[in-house]
């Protein structure tokens, strides 16, 4: 069930993505943000679009938030890549956006993926308008200097430090740097329903640092066909992560708890979560 609704919702969204893209006109910085946008999982969308069903919100509303997360979630792929930040050739088997074009026309393609991020959360079609400028405010702060941006900001002062970071160090580094924008994805269908994001908020927390862990993993244990990226840039580089400190097979069992911790916080919706609990055991066991 799981796989089926995950690869129907990266469908919808990769075609809503596209209609909006197709409006943008055939230049480079266009063409650049639909490459970015293009393939992945569409996990974050996924989350939306199941935390909408929940509260019994249509997709024709909740499409707006789903794209806008695959499109801020593009920017920052697209902009970690970059030769100033993680200096990476290869994303989800393809080159990069600055490999591909050129590092001017992959800074603007992020920063153009970022304002539609916004442009989406706030479309009329989304909902109210106070429905629109909750989503629009919260993503602020999930994508920026409260969230994703400070970790990508803790995750560089790192690489200069003195010493590894602790647990829980890389622990808040990793709640801003994966964390945030998969507790906006989680938690956008209880927005749009107007319901408490409690319960979604608390799966999310544990959902995001069992993806990092994940990810942690694969680095070591993986390899660039698979993943579709380069690994084992972390040893490399001298990183500290869950892998480094709690070892592979720490690194796995704290996962698994962390999914069940995810699981648990799903009880409120009985069985019409099960979706999600899918999703949170798939984070753990893909391989890209």
């Amino acid at each position: 069930m799981f796989q089926n609704r995950l690869a129907e919702a990266a469908a919808q969204i990769g075609t809503q993505l596209s209609a909006v893209m197709g409006g943008l006109g055939d230049v480079p910085v266009a063409r650049a943000m639909a490459y970015a946008a293009a393939g992945g999982k569409r996990l974050r969308g996924f989350l939306v679009l199941e935390g909408a069903r929940l509260h019994d919100v249509g997709a024709e509303r909740a499409i707006w938030p789903a794209c806008a997360i695959e499109a801020m979630h593009a920017y920052s792929l697209v902009h970690d890549d970059l030769p100033c930040m993680d200096d990476d050739d290869m994303r989800r088997g393809r080159p990069t956006v600055h490999v591909a074009w050129d590092e001017a026309t992959a800074v603007l393609a992020g920063d153009a993926l970022q304002a539609l991020a916004f442009e989406l959360a706030g479309h009329p079609d989304a909902g109210p308008a106070a429905v629109r400028a909750d989503l629009s405010l919260s993503l602020a702060q999930a994508a920026g200097a409260r969230g994703m941006v400070l970790g990508q900001a803790l995750d560089i002062e790192a690489e200069s430090a003195t010493a590894p970071l602790s647990l829980d160090a890389i622990t808040r580094l990793q709640q801003g740097k994966t964390g945030a924008l998969f507790e906006w994805s989680a938690t956008a269908g209880a927005r749009l329903g107007g319901a408490d994001t409690g319960p979604l908020r608390d799966y999310a927390r544990s959902l995001g640092l069992a993806f990092q862990i994940a990810d942690d993993l694969l680095d070591v244990e993986g390899t660039a066909e698979q993943t579709g990226k380069r690994t084992g840039k972390d040893a490399a580089a001298g990183k500290a992560t869950f892998v480094s400190l709690l070892g592979s097979d720490g690194a796995k069992r704290r996962a698994a708890e962390l999914v069940e911790s995810a699981e648990d916080a799903l009880s409120v919706y009985g069985q019409g979560a099960d979706s999600l609990r899918e999703a949170a055991r798939f984070v753990i066991s893909r391989d890209s």
